[in-house]
């Protein structure tokens, strides 16, 4: 097995369904598929770590496939985090210049984000990201970068995405004892929209529903910037939960049925279409009886979401509708649920294509581990584009000294 590499991305997805390490390396500026691994979740209770051990296990069981298809040892990683505790909120900050207009710097910009960011938030919230919507320059709104342009007065509308301090330690943890060491948590549904949305979608305005176990992410884009981040604590689990108490039977028969025979529409499934179960003894199910069941939950999920996008203010704002992904967006008749309910366009959100990247991952249900490792891609690109600027500067600076 090859040394560890400088130029690799790892990236590891906790989820309460399935625990995923995927690997990728930088080829001249282009991210190239090197392994995954892919194990069931342990010791997970409602989408939060439950139990240290049993998580911390499937981890090292992820992580070692991984190492063993990518063929090199993996010390470092980028985490996900997401699930019901997840919060957003908007605010605005920004100080004076000085009595005199002068070209805006860097630092200028890092100042403005710090009074924006000083808002008074419970003890056990972690700011996960700090993202500009907008800068606004003399009263002129509007800017993305202001570094160079000239004025007296910068302020920012700034959009914080926050999480439970406990939750996030506790992935941390998890990781360390899996033998990880984690450099960076990333928001989930940031990292989905990262490799399921197009530009001119989050310029329209789009709101990314990334369904999962037992809870749905949301991030919501307007005019190219994050405008709203929130979870609705409704996921795929509770969808075959009500199949088995519905049905009784074993929730693994009932998972079983659903993603056989699933639909979120009752009208979409015949009315004279029957399959033969056993549960115990052999039987006749009506289809319909299947979707009779899931379809409030499924009325349910978006209800919520609705009601969120309408807390946020930007319910409004979804000129390019609404995007869905992780494993929950499969059920047939989600699409038709998310336009009945939102009143707009809706789609499935497939992850792209890496280079080398089996054609397994591009499903769904990895949105958010691919989202990941092109989110820490891109970071790591614009600081290294940022680094490279400030020598070139020293070096300037140097020259003219001497």
């Amino acid at each position: 097995m090859n040394q560890k590499q400088d130029n690799l991305i790892v990236v590891l997805d906790i989820g309460s369904a399935q625990t995923c390490v995927v690997a990728a390396d930088l080829n001249e500026s282009v991210l190239r598929y090197r392994g995954h691994g892919v194990v069931e979740s342990a010791g997970m209770r409602k989408g939060l770590i439950a139990e240290l051990a049993p998580a911390a296990k499937a981890v090292r069981a992820a992580n070692e496939m991984a190492e063993r298809v990518a063929r090199v040892n993996i010390e470092e990683c980028v985490v996900g985090v997401g699930g019901p505790h997840i919060r957003g909120l908007n605010s605005n900050g920004g100080f004076e210049l000085g009595n005199r207009m002068r070209e805006i710097t860097r630092d200028d910009v890092r100042t403005a984000v710090e009074r924006a960011r000083a808002v008074e938030r419970p003890a056990d919230r972690e700011i996960l990201h700090l993202l500009p919507r907008q800068f606004i320059l003399d009263n002129q709104p509007g800017i993305f970068d202001p570094v160079g342009m000239i004025g007296a007065r910068l302020e920012v509308d700034l959009h914080i995405a926050t999480c439970s301090g406990s939750a996030l330690q506790s992935t941390v943890t998890c990781a360390n004892r899996a033998g990880l060491e984690v450099s960076e948590a990333v928001l989930e549904s940031i990292a989905a929209a990262e490799c399921t949305l197009s530009a001119d979608e989050r310029e329209l305005g789009v709101c990314l529903l990334d369904i999962g176990a037992h809870s749905s992410d949301m991030v919501v884009f307007f005019e190219g910037a994050v405008a709203h981040t929130a979870s609705v604590p409704i996921g795929g689990t509770h969808f075959t939960n009500d199949l088995a108490i519905g049905l009784q039977m074993p929730v693994v028969q009932a998972e079983e049925l659903k993603r056989q025979y699933g639909n979120a529409v009752v009208t979409a499934v015949p009315q004279q279409a029957e399959i033969e179960i056993a549960n115990p003894h052999p039987q006749r199910l009506a289809l319909r009886m299947i979707a009779e069941i899931l379809e409030p939950r499924a009325r349910e999920l978006m209800y919520f979401v609705k009601e969120s996008l309408r807390h946020g203010a930007v319910l409004e704002a979804l000129g390019a509708g609404c995007v869905l992904t992780g494993g929950g967006s499969m059920l047939p008749g989600m699409l038709d649920i998310t336009e009945s309910q939102l009143r707009v366009p809706a789609r499935t959100g497939v992850p792209v294509r890496l280079s080398h990247m089996p054609g397994e991952l591009a499903h769904p249900s990895f949105s958010v581990a691919i989202g990941m490792l092109l989110y820490a891609h891109r970071t790591r690109m614009t600081r290294a584009a940022e680094d490279n600027s400030l020598r070139a500067k020293l070096r300037a600076m140097l020259a003219a000294t001497f």
